[in-house]
């Protein structure tokens, strides 16, 4: 008959296995690969920086969090991993094996919190869920140290063990609770943001003969040359297909749908003068959806995106939901002028503040902090004094063109022609050249009065590079070797091809753009009441006193409403960026979803039950 420790052990090689096993099945990708080492480097940090106090680490909530945002064998994987490599400063034992297991387990609680909550666990529910992990833990750790250690295996004994851990194991719960209450919800919406970056899907093309291939393009090419700035309204129409049932956008077409990206996809239909309150999935509009989750709206980039997603729709951001948001985004404004001190954030600050009716005259604090920002090479990078990119630059022009041009614009136009790739686009920190980063540019070169279609490397312009990565449903691809993340590349490269600087002004409610049909939205979608009626022209009037422009910029000083934070993949900088600004949320609602209170009572409640049915098979091979 088997003892009872040697069905123990072999339970605990069963988990530690089998979660290492499913993680290596799922075939990671190496950028996943890399995210899951990161991870866990941070899980081991976040053990040792803590080891001077007794059962406080910020382990646990490393490892729930990163099931909680990418799924439950990453989850299990930064647990397992933690375990042993933190244990080569701490010391290795017996009691390794139970922590990999205890830790790897939270990874796959995460995973399963994130299923049930639709990752809209809000702040007190996610500290919650980290303390009964915790408890769950020591639970754990408890029953080791009664079976590697020998004696009597019984629950008195177990219990008595256990009651001597309380102290310690409360230690953890706390410790868990207050780290995951401070710092949990903006490390999911990092992760979460870089899993929106990862998540993306090969769509081979259709294997058509050669010899039609070769017809299509010498007709091409002899009847029919591209246009520089590609197809708007074929793009408009892919990013009305992809709206979700809930009406609002993920970064890709099986994401589900986020503040971020809604307000990405909002701004990019805005600049193609589609209003997106015209557009319904089962009866809800991007702004439904927003409103749903108004309370996630709380971090400087959200808050900058939405005002400028709101006011290029019609809609007033001084009173969302009961907020204004308007308010809430300057009150995050230092006194320097800046926006937690990056130039993203304060350069988006400044047109999302414009599009909110904030006079010009009241922004010149924050345009000078822009200029004293400027590098010597004429651009800007992530933060004053860091390497010039084409996407921190783009975005300080379009600022500086609303808040007190001057010599600073000429400079920066002067960066982007030097740093342009010669195939006409533009590359972050020196990678390969990419839609997103090129639509920056774009946009810079309009709002400092440049025609971005005279600035050419190799004979190519950026518009031209942009055009060349348009795939034929009408999306545009991040470059020539990626697909990733197609509604959020299509989203700012419709801004560009539009040549819209931000800030946008409003679009009139169902227009026709040129007098053409609306485009045919997706799958359970409609245009929206009056869809079809009325017509409106360029030069509309929108928030803020602001005025449309299309083709050359600079004829007047740009003076409309609207931009957002981040760049592409600036993205990743602005990832980290909102992370660090205050205000920082989790990817859910503080209200949604089921209570802290439920989330804690129904973790401990399967502790216990988990603990009864050992101990019950334990009588029962006694007996």
């Amino acid at each position: 008959m088997l003892s009872w420790q040697l069905v123990v052990f072999a339970l605990l090689g069963l988990v530690i296995a089998g979660g290492i096993a499913w993680y290596e099945r799922s075939r990671p990708s190496s950028r996943m690969v890399a995210l899951v080492a990161a991870l866990a480097a941070l899980a081991v940090a976040g053990r040792l920086v803590f080891a001077p106090i007794p059962s406080v680490v910020a382990t646990t909530d490393v490892a729930l969090i990163t099931g909680f945002a990418l799924g439950g064998a990453p989850g299990f994987a930064v647990g397992a991993l933690a375990a042993p490599v933190s244990n080569l400063w701490l010391g290795q034992g017996p009691w390794t094996a139970w922590q990999m297991a205890g830790w790897g387990l939270c990874g796959l609680a995460g995973a399963g919190l994130a299923a049930l909550s639709g990752r809209r666990l809000g702040r007190l529910g996610l500290a919650a869920a980290c303390a009964a992990a915790g408890l769950a833990y020591g639970a754990l750790l408890d029953l080791s140290v009664m079976v590697s250690y020998g004696g009597e295996q019984s629950l008195d004994r177990y219990l008595a063990l256990s009651a001597r851990g309380i102290p310690f194991n409360l230690a953890h719960a706390l410790g868990n609770f207050a780290i995951a209450f401070a710092a949990g919800p903006a490390l999911v919406r990092m992760i979460s943001r870089f899993r929106d970056r990862l998540e993306f899907t090969w769509r081979p093309a259709p294997a058509l003969p050669v010899v039609l291939i070769a017809i299509v393009s010498a007709a091409t090419i002899t009847t029919a040359p591209r246009a520089e700035a590609g197809a708007p309204t074929d793009a408009r129409i892919y990013l009305e297909r992809q709206q979700n049932s809930d009406g609002g956008f993920g970064a890709t077409p099986t994401a589900s749908s986020n503040v971020d990206m809604t307000a990405w996809a909002m701004l990019g239909m805005e600049a193609s003068r589609r209003n997106p309150l015209d557009l319904r999935r089962g009866g809800r509009s991007p702004l439904d959806f927003l409103r749903s989750h108004a309370s996630e709206i709380r971090s400087v980039a959200d808050l900058e995106k939405t005002v400028l997603a709101l006011a290029g729709a019609g809609a007033g951001p001084r009173s969302f939901d009961g907020r204004d948001l308007v308010a809430k985004l300057r009150s995050y404004r230092a006194g320097n002028g800046s926006f937690s001190g990056y130039v993203d954030l304060t350069a988006f600050g400044v047109l999302a503040l414009r599009a909110g009716g904030t006079p010009a005259g009241a922004l010149e604090r924050s345009g000078r902090w822009l200029r004293n920002a400027q590098n010597g090479d004429g651009g800007w990078g992530l933060k004053p004094g860091q390497p010039s990119t084409p996407d921190s630059t783009g975005s300080a022009l379009q600022a500086l063109a609303v808040a007190g041009r001057g010599p600073a614009l000429s400079k920066g136009v002067g960066f982007l022609r030097r740093a342009q790739s010669s195939d006409g686009g533009w590359a972050l920190y020196g990678g390969g050249t990419n839609s997103q980063s090129t639509a920056w540019g774009i946009q810079g070169l309009i709002a400092a009065g440049t025609d971005p279609a005279s600035v050419t490397s190799g004979g190519r312009s950026p518009l031209s590079y942009i055009a060349a990565r348009q795939a034929g449903d009408g999306h545009y691809r991040y470059s020539a070797s990626s697909d990733q993340t197609p509604i959020w590349v299509t989203s700012q490269a419709l801004m560009a091809v539009e040549r819209e600087p931000f800030p946008v002004a409003a679009v009139p409610r169902s227009w026709k753009p040129g007098g053409l049909p609306d485009a045919p939205a997706g799958p359970g979608a409609d245009a929206g009441p009056g869809a079809g009626a009325g017509s409106a022209t360029k030069e509309s009037q929108g928030a803020g006193g602001a005025r449309r422009h299309k083709g050359r910029a600079g004829e007047g000083e740009p003076d409309a409403p609207g931009k957002q934070a981040g760049g592409a993949p600036a993205a990743d900088e602005a990832a980290l960026a909102s992370a660090a600004a205050p205000g920082g949320t989790a990817s859910g609602d503080d209200g949604g979803g089921p209570g802290p209170m439920a989330y804690l009572g129904g973790g401990l409640g399967l502790l216990a039950l988990a603990l009864g049915g050992s101990f019950l098979l334990y009588r029962k091979q006694l007996s």
